[in-house]
């Protein structure tokens, strides 16, 4: 039986804090072995790396009951773990009879199960001698997930269509959800990826903010982020139904940025029909090794799932509601993870799904863990002749000086 702690690397730590401020850590501080229950979302969360995972010995064993059977596991690790260890399965897509747990750091809530009347994500919760917990959510259960945020956006996402884009007015408001599936070493938005400590809320709470923030800001698109916005599909679909309930007006815009990984052709078709307007898929790559490189997903299989699913999407958007849902693709750039070559064939491929499709090429630079070069201004200029020469009509290249385009 593999158990594990953390361990703090003091000649890598940085004393940046993010360990104490962003991971939703059950010992009184990282690093504390006598405490720890081995979730590793301290690890994940680190941008100095400088937490390892050590394995250890069980020293002693705690009774729970899961589901009304009593059963004894080692103490001092996750409800996911002993669950793990009773026989139930996990899994990093949506499956069916597992428990979806996709973030790692109890930010996204899916893998939330009932704790002693309580529902808390099992990724980071802690057993404890006496605990009951239920597998199976009631159906009274209203989602949760951490979010913070609200705020007033100039040039939105990728989903943002590029003639609102402006430097001088406020075009949306946004909302970042927390987890993401995702292990991206230059990860933008690190901070709210690895979020456990955000206050968690309900689809209700989270579009009043969003509907006040709208209100103040004087806009009419309201955008979601992240992380991977997508994760809790019950809580993203009931979110979006309220602030259409909310926002009623023909004017009023829903749009969700995602990396497209978990986009199925139902979970698109219930994002629809509850009142998605706006989509932003942002795709990693063409090439299964690209796309590794890109996310940090290191099982092959498990990235190929992710890679399939996020260009089987944009199809699906495009061939389904390309008259009432406006989609943006993001595609990276960096020399240092993507060659000029690819970014075409990708250029070539979306040409084929839609020539009018608004590609945003994004420059990706170095943040979170990445040391990548962050592509000049010249170096944008020519991927944005390049990809206009073979065809698209929409074609938008970020810059450190601001957007080239269309």
């Amino acid at each position: 039986m593999r158990l594990l702690f953390a361990e703090r690397d003091e000649s890598r730590c940085m004393r940046c804090g993010a360990c104490g401020e962003i991971v939703a850590c059950s010992s009184r501080s990282v690093g504390y072995a006598g405490e720890c229950i081995g979730c590793g979302a301290c690890q994940i969360t680190c941008p100095c790396e400088a937490i390892e995972m050590r394995e250890r010995d069980v020293e002693r064993y705690v009774r729970i009951r899961v589901n009304g059977e009593p059963f004894s596991v080692p103490e001092r690790i996750t409800v996911k773990k002993a669950l793990e260890i009773l026989g139930f399965e996990t899994s990093r897509i949506p499956s069916e009879g597992k428990i979806f747990a996709p973030c790692g750091v109890g930010g996204c809530y899916s893998c939330a199960v009932d704790v002693d009347g309580e529902m808390r994500p099992c990724c980071v919760t802690g057993v404890k001698d006496g605990m009951s917990i239920r597998t199976e959510l009631p159906a009274s259960y209203t989602p949760l997930r951490r979010l913070h945020g609200w705020m007033g956006h100039r040039v939105g996402g990728v989903g943002t269509p590029w003639q609102l884009k402006s430097p001088y007015r406020y075009v949306e408001v946004a909302a970042f959800a927390c987890g993401c599936n995702l292990r991206c070493p230059q990860c933008q938005n690190w901070e709210t990826a690895y979020n456990g400590r955000a206050l968690a809320l309900t689809p209700e709470e989270a579009a009043m903010l969003m509907t006040d923030a709208r209100m103040r800001y004087g806009v009419d698109r309201m955008a979601i982020s992240g992380g991977e916005s997508t994760l809790n599909r019950p809580w993203l679909v009931q979110y979006i139904k309220e602030l259409r309930r909310l926002n009623p007006s023909s004017d009023a815009r829903i749009h969700v940025d995602t990396n497209g990984t978990l986009l199925t052709e139902d979970y698109i078709d219930a994002l629809v029909e509850a009142g998605m307007t706006d989509i932003g898929p942002d795709l990693k790559g063409l090439r299964l090794e690209t796309f590794m490189r890109i996310t940090g997903v290191h099982e092959r299989d498990l990235a190929e799932e992710y890679r399939k699913t996020g260009w089987k999407a944009v199809k699906y958007i495009v061939d389904n509601y390309k008259e009432k849902v406006f989609i943006g693709v993001g595609v990276p750039y960096s020399r240092d993870l993507i060659s000029l070559e690819e970014v075409a064939e990708i250029g070539e491929e979306l040409c084929r799904i839609d020539d009018g499709l608004q590609v945003c090429v994004l420059d990706y630079r170095p943040e979170f863990r990445s040391r990548i070069r962050r592509p000049g201004y010249d170096e944008m200029l020519e991927i944005h002749r390049m990809l206009k020469g073979i065809g698209l009509r929409t074609v938008i290249c970020q810059t450190a000086y601001g957007y080239i385009g269309p």
